[in-house]
C-alpha cells in the first residue's frame, strides 16, 4: 500500500459508496482524512469508524454545490490538521428521483440538468478553487476527480449524468495544465460498475450480471478499487502522473462492442464440440 503518512486529504461524497471506501483506504495508508458529505450523519459514522480502527479522521457536513460550504470544508481541514495535501472530489447527484428524470434528451428538464451540473461539475471546480492555494503552500499535491466511463462512452439513458462526467474529465486536464508548474497534479478516475449500496439497490441482479458479461474481468468493482488508485496517485509513487483520465472498469470500455456476443458464441461452439467428441466411440 502507498505511504501517506503526514498527508492531509479531503474526500467529498464520503458518507457512502466510493467516497467512504476511498476515505478508509487513505486512512489505512496513514493520511489524516476529512470526510465531507451533504449528509453529515453519514460522514460522521464513517469518520468514527476510521478513528475506531486507529486512523485520523473528522467529518464535515458540506454540499459541494454551495461555495460557502466548500470553502468551510477546506478551511476545516486546514484548521484541524494544519494544511492540505490533496482533495478527492467524489460527490455526485445520484438520488433515485434525479436518475429517474435522466432518461432522454427529448424529455430534458433544464432545471434538473442545472442541478446535476452544479453538483457533479461546478462542485468539483469549487473544490479545486479553494483547495489549490493550500496545496501549493504545502509544496504541491494532487486533485483527484471521480469521472465515469459514462463520460467517455454514451448510454441510451443518463445523458445529464454522462455529460457532467465528461465535463469532469475535461476540467481535470485544465486544472493539471493551470497548476502543474506550481506542483499541483490533477487526475480523473473513471469507474465502471462499482458495487456501492446505492447501485445494489437500484439495479436488478440480472442486469448486473449482464454488465459483468461485457467486462474483461469476471467481477464487478468495489469502492476500494477506486480508493487504492486514489492513494497511489496522491502518494509520492504517483508524483509523475497528471492530466490524464484513468478508467477503473474491469475492461468494460477496452474492447469491441461485440465482445460479449462473440465470447458467448465461442463458448457455445466449444461445448458443442465437446459433446460431439464425447459421443465418439
Amino acid at each position: 500500500m502507498p505511504k501517506l503518512e503526514g498527508k492531509i486529504i479531503v474526500v467529498t461524497g464520503a458518507g457512502s459508496g466510493i467516497g467512504l471506501g476511498t476515505a478508509h483506504i487513505l486512512a489505512q495508508a496513514g493520511a489524516s482524512v476529512v470526510l465531507a458529505d451533504r449528509f453529515g450523519d453519514k460522514a460522521e459514522r464513517g469518520a468514527a469508524d476510521i478513528r475506531e480502527k486507529g486512523g485520523a479522521a473528522i467529518a464535515v457536513e458540506a454540499d459541494v454545490a454551495i461555495e460557502d460550504q466548500v470553502r468551510a470544508m477546506i478551511d476545516t481541514a486546514v484548521s484541524e490538521f494544519g494544511g492540505l495535501d490533496a482533495l478527492h472530489n467524489n460527490a455526485a447527484l445520484v438520488d433515485p428521483e434525479v436518475l429517474a428524470g435522466d432518461v432522454s434528451i427529448l424529455d430534458l428538464d433544464p432545471a434538473l440538468y442545472e442541478r446535476v451540473l452544479r453538483v457533479n461539475l461546478v462542485g468539483y471546480a469549487l473544490g479545486a478553487k479553494h483547495a489549490v492555494p493550500h496545496i501549493i503552500r504545502r509544496g504541491g499535491g494532487a486533485i483527484i476527480n471521480t469521472g465515469s466511463v459514462t463520460g467517455v462512452s454514451g448510454e441510451h439513458v443518463r445523458a445529464m449524468y454522462g455529460s457532467s462526467k465528461a465535463g469532469v474529465i475535461g476540467l481535470s486536464r485544465n486544472i493539471a495544465v493551470q497548476f502543474g508548474k506550481d506542483g499541483v497534479r490533477c487526475v480523473s478516475i473513471s469507474p465502471g460498475l462499482i458495487m456501492t449500496p446505492a447501485l445494489e439497490k437500484g439495479i436488478p441482479k440480472d442486469e448486473i450480471q449482464r454488465l459483468i458479461s461485457h467486462m474483461l474481468l469476471p467481477r464487478a468493482g468495489q469502492p476500494e478499487d477506486i480508493g487504492n488508485l486514489s492513494a497511489f496517485l496522491i502518494s509520492d509513487a504517483g508524483s509523475y502522473i497528471t492530466g490524464v483520465d484513468i478508467p477503473v472498469d474491469g475492461g468494460l470500455v477496452a474492447h469491441w462492442p461485440t465482445f460479449a456476443d462473440e465470447r458467448a458464441a465461442r463458448r457455445a461452439a466449444e461445448r458443442s464440440n465437446d459433446n460431439i467428441t464425447g459421443g465418439i466411440a
